[in-house]
């Protein structure tokens, strides 16, 4: 870009922080200070707002960068992403929204903890909610990193690193100033922004081909470099080796399952006053993503035609800048006034939606931190939820009055404080692992996090919703039980070590044959589910158990 263009470029940006630091500088002024404020915003959004902000925290970097740059170097295969994020939300709203907002209050482990001993719950997934927010945020990361290298011209090591710092500063300090209220209003103003310009983008490809998407399509496959094959399965997975068949299989089980385990979007569910309206609020959600990646579809195939598979890969090996480069193409070229004026707008777009994703992010996993480690590790006669270590359900503990209250609400003042804490650690170990995966495609890294949450987080989910003979043991079992395969066959895979586009390139030490675990960890979770509770000492509780069921399907007793 010229001198003028990136001026324009780092106009724009300047012009979406300043935008998100006003929100969060709003937020922060209207603050209660309270722990129901700061996870949950106080509870006072509507269906509609909250349907925009689940829509804002899912509709990540991965989707506007990584899946219509799958899409431009391997097609059909790159299609997968975009159908499996989308199925995922029939399970959230069918088994999912209703029930996790009357059973908890601002985590997971407020679910799970309503019939369980909550010490030890709390501890295995706060544990769980940390590595999956991670491993997301590094992928958003390293979206924004390779976004603003590429628009800036400054494709070396420290254009990135600049970036990634200056993003995990901006997360950090939309969640320590603004909590759960300023991370909801960034999203749907995000929301807003990003379905608009991925609509503008949709609406220019397809007048290029006269709205033919056949055309589109043939026009795809003809400069992709892989001409029929270009439509149909088996260029990234199910191809000769059976290892590559697997990973598909693998692949889609992690996005249609992980959604409904992922921290940050089960949190949302706690922002809306009740069942009926979180339940609303995916019902929104799901129009809005459906709607977003039926035009993903339409920019990785545009890209594939206008500016060819190979050019995508040449800028990116990862794909990640096939977006950027298709809307300099529409624009009249990169050279253009017009082009370039185009992919600064999209690029701002794409840096409002990473910041706003992080937020979330980050805000899951320092509530994590605070109101499920922290609690249970360091008060744990006073642990959120709370108080009598039979975990009774929370309820009622807001209603009583005098001393016991009083002492709770100093509790969930410090575990504010530990939040804010926490957000910066996090923020720091991100900012971390994300400079070392700056070659990794991110819808792939997504896939890995959704992978994580589907073998760990969902399994004890609905155990605990929807199985009587659930135990603690059976709890903590599950959870570890899908949170350790998973990372160590990451740790094993050639995502880390063994190819080129790996963490490590120049080591091979994979033994692990597919690069997402979910085939292998989420089975493994159910199961350890299963034994735990099998091997229980004392049976559970028919008592607590009915009284969750009673609170989970009706909403008494729900905060």
């Amino acid at each position: 870009m010229s001198g003028h263009h990136q001026s324009l470029t780092l106009l724009l940006f300047s012009a979406v922080v300043a935008a998100t630091l006003a929100i969060t500088s709003w937020a922060g002024s209207r603050r209660r200070g309270s722990a129901e404020e700061f996870y949950a915003g106080g509870r006072l959004f509507t269906p509609l707002e909250n349907g925009f902000a689940l829509a804002g925290d899912y509709m990540s970097a991965a989707s506007f960068l990584g899946i219509a740059g799958l899409i431009a170097l391997y097609g059909y295969d790159g299609m997968l992403y975009s159908v499996g994020f989308l199925v995922a939300w029939l399970l959230v709203l069918l088994l999912v929204a209703e029930l996790v907002r009357n059973c908890g209050r601002f985590t997971l482990a407020d679910v799970v903890a309503v019939r369980m001993r909550e010490r030890p719950v709390r501890i295995a997934l706060g544990c769980s909610s940390m590595v999956v927010s991670v491993l997301y945020l590094v992928a958003q990361m390293v979206g924004a990193g390779s976004l603003v290298a590429l628009l800036l011209g400054g494709h070396g090591a420290a254009a990135h690193t600049w970036t990634v710092l200056g993003v995990g500063a901006l997360m950090v300090f939309y969640v320590i100033c603004g909590g759960m209220r300023a991370t909801t209003w960034i999203q749907i103003v995000k929301a807003v922004l990003l379905i608009g310009g991925a609509l503008a983008l949709s609406i220019l490809v397809l007048l290029r081909f006269g709205g033919d998407l056949a055309q589109l399509l043939t026009s795809a496959a003809g400069r992709s470099g892989h001409g029929a094959d270009f439509l149909a399965p088996g260029l990234r997975y199910g191809g000769a080796g059976w290892a590559s068949r697997l990973d598909f299989i693998s692949l889609g089980l992690a996005l249609v399952l992980g959604t409904a385990g992922l921290p940050h979007i089960l949190a949302r569910f706690y922002t809306v006053p009740t069942a009926r309206a979180a339940r609303r609020s995916v019902v929104w959600a799901i129009g809005l993503i459906g709607s977003f990646y039926l035009m993903t579809i339409v920019l990785g195939t545009g890209a594939a035609a206008l500016v060819g598979s190979d050019a995508v890969r040449r800028s990116s090996p990862a794909g990640n800048t096939a977006v950027p480069l298709l809307s300099a193409e529409l624009g009249g070229g990169a050279d253009s006034t017009g082009g370039a004026a185009l992919t600064a707008l999209v690029a701002a777009v794409a840096f409002a939606t990473i910041l706003a994703v992080v937020a979330g992010i980050t805000l899951a996993a320092s509530a994590a931190a605070a109101h499920d480690l922290y609690a249970s590790c360091a008060r744990p006669g006073t642990a959120a939820g709370r108080g009598d270590p039979a975990g009774a359900p929370h309820a009622p503990r807001r209603r009583d009055g005098g001393r016991k209250r009083q002492r709770g609400d100093g509790n969930r003042t410090d575990e504010v404080f530990v939040a804010r804490v926490a957000a910066v650690v996090v923020g720091a170990v991100a900012i971390g692992l994300s400079l070392l995966a700056q070659e990794l495609n991110v819808a792939f890294l997504v896939g890995l996090a959704f992978a994580v949450a589907a073998s760990a987080n969902l399994p004890v989910l609905l155990f605990a919703l929807f199985w009587r003979r659930f135990t603690t043991r059976g709890a903590v079992w599950s959870v570890y039980g899908g949170l350790l395969p998973a990372v160590v066959l990451v740790a094993f895979s050639p995502v880390v070590s063994g190819s080129p586009q790996a963490l490590f390139p120049g080591r091979d030490f994979a033994c692990f044959p597919l690069e997402n675990p979910g085939l292998v960890s989420i089975p493994l979770g159910f199961l350890a589910g299963w034994l735990g509770t099998l091997l229980s000492r004392g049976d559970a509780d028919p008592a607590r158990y009915a009284e969750s069921e009673v609170r989970s399907l009706t909403g008494a007793g729900a905060v």
